[in-house]
This record gives structure tokens, sequence and C-alpha cells, in this order.
């Protein structure tokens, strides 16, 4: 068994989905409405993929991720599917370099945007992840600690064996450089 980190990162369960898939390795971040005054923070560096469907907006996604798009197939359960670590991390204060990341993840520029400007600051975190899903998906009773707008949920003793990551070593190197020199073709 691998070990594994006992905190989980909320997320649209359609955009946990494509990094389970290797369809996307970016996460464009924010935070929840009960997130502290500075927003969201990368508070770990390894987490469970937590699937959330609350507040997961249909017109806010890409097209080609649209048939993603589900209810919720276990009410009362949280199923987790993966592991992820974040291989680099981008505090992006430019809303030409946000837009830029579009086709990496699932968001539309409009929905990037909103997040960019968010309670009126102006930028995002942009997390490229290394996603291995997990042999068997974790299915944890939600509890009402699990509850609520919050990015990051503490979960107590998890153990969960992952398989080969989403995309190859190479494919995610290619990605991140890719992503450089958008952000920094773009002032960022």
């Amino acid at each position: 068994m691998t070990p594994t980190p006992h905190t989980a990162l909320k997320e649209w369960d359609t955009q946990c989905q494509a990094l389970v898939a290797g369809q996307s390795a970016l996460l464009i971040r924010k935070g929840g409405i009960m997130e502290t005054h500075d927003g969201f923070e990368v508070e770990h560096r390894r987490f469970f993929l937590y699937p959330t469907f609350l507040h997961q907006n249909p017109a806010e996604l890409r097209p080609e991720f649209a048939e993603l798009l589900r209810d919720d197939p276990h009410p009362g359960q949280i199923v987790l599917p993966a592991l992820a670590e974040v291989v680099a991390v981008h505090k992006v204060e430019s809303l030409e370099a946000a837009l830029a990341l579009e086709p990496y993840q699932a968001l539309t520029a409009g929905a990037i945007e909103r997040r960019f400007h968010y309670r009126n600051r102006p930028w995002v975190h942009a997390l490229l992840l290394r996603v291995c899903p997990l042999r068997e998906p974790l299915v944890l009773d939600e509890t009402p600690e699990m509850l609520g707008c919050v990015s990051w949920v503490p979960l107590g003793d998890a153990v969960a064996e992952t398989g080969a990551p989403a995309l190859s070593k190479a494919e995610l190197e290619g990605v991140q450089a890719e992503i450089e020199t958008r952000l920094k073709a773009h002032g960022a």
C-alpha cells in the first residue's frame, strides 16, 4: 500500500473525472465561500481528489467536458477516485495569463474570469497535478465535518493503493513546459 495523505481537495466532479482520465492536469483555484479572507492557499502537496457536485455549473464547463457532467451517483457518500501531487503552483495575477490556461483544464474562459475577480481580489492559483487513480476508489460516509464550501477536508486515517499516473512523466513535463511558456508570454 502507498502511504497516503489524510486530506482531500474538493473540486467539481467533472474536473476530477477529467484529471483522473488524463484529459487535463491543471486546476484553476480561487477558494470556497467559507475560506479565510485570503482565499485558497496550497496547504498540502499531496491529497485525495474529493469530487463535489455542489455549485457545479454546466455553463462554466468547456463543451468537450459537458458529457462528464452527472448527478451524484452516491448521495451520502464520498467516492475518492485518485491521489494528486502538486507538480507546480503558479499564482496568476494577470487575467490575460489566466485565460491563456483555458486549454489545459475544464473551465470556460468566463468561469476563469469570474474566479479571477472573485471577492475583488484579482488572481487565481494554477495547480499542475500528477494524478494517480486509485486501484479501488476510497468510499467514505459523508460527515458534517466534510460539508460546506471549503477546499481542504481532513479525512483521518485512509489507506489506498494507487495505479499508474493518468499522464506519463513525459506527457506531464510537456504540459508543464507549455503552461510555463504561456504564462511567460502573458506576463505572469
